[in-house]
């Protein structure tokens, strides 16, 4: 587990918890200023998109706080342990997606420009691997995106994962790519499109950045 000088049970109310680009948990309702609370998350993104890039052999890491702030489309899911760190909290792991736009080829090596929802990072604590929670935390976003696993491009998926998602959701043939992401047989029939958003969203300067909210 990946343990704070702050506390990670009063910054995460959840035991999965949603971030988006605000830097402000769902749920959040301690009384830290939001201030402090973006700068707490920031370092938690920090740490795991490090010690996931690390794992994974990447010169650089996926996941950080800055990239996250930056980034309209995603949205990480961060598990804790509420019992870790002398009961402050332990942080266990860490999912991010969002949509990108790609090039894909079908079955038939025809390419295809789509926004899909993609897997972008993945990573659970090395000592809390095998013990049931990349699969609670696989399934939480599940619910919280309502889209099916076979929907998903992988971005750069290490061998675990792609063994995680073999043995959990039945995926097993890959239909070949020209580029880093990996997509599964199914990915194409009957494609969600995207979700649109019923509330218009509004600009605001944060950080000196423009951002739509």
């Amino acid at each position: 587990m990946v343990d704070f000088n702050f506390s990670i049970n009063s910054l995460f109310p959840q035991e999965v918890n949603i971030v988006r680009n605000d830097l402000i948990p769902a749920g959040y309702q301690g009384e830290a200023g939001h201030h402090v609370v973006r700068s707490q998350v920031a370092t938690v993104l920090d740490v795991l998109g490090q010690a996931s890039a690390q794992a994974q052999g990447l010169k650089n890491a996926i996941t950080s706080g800055s990239k996250m702030l930056n980034a309209e489309n995603q949205t990480a899911y961060i598990l804790v342990d509420k019992s870790g760190n002398s009961g402050m909290g332990s942080v266990v792991g860490l999912l991010k997606v969002g949509r990108k736009k790609l090039f894909l080829l079908d079955e038939a090596g025809k390419s295809n420009e789509m926004v899909p929802q993609c897997v972008l990072d993945f990573y659970v604590v090395e000592t809390r691997q095998r013990s049931g929670c990349g699969k609670r935390l696989f399934e939480s976003m599940l619910r919280a995106e309502q889209v099916e696993p076979r929907y998903f491009a992988i971005d750069r998926p290490s061998p675990k994962l792609v063994s995680f998602l073999r043995k959990h959701y039945n995926l097993c043939i890959s239909i070949p790519q020209v580029n880093n992401y990996v997509i599964f047989s199914g990915f194409f029939q009957d494609q969600p499109p995207p979700a649109v958003s019923q509330t218009p969203r509004k600009a605001r300067l944060y950080m000196g950045k423009l951002q739509y909210v």
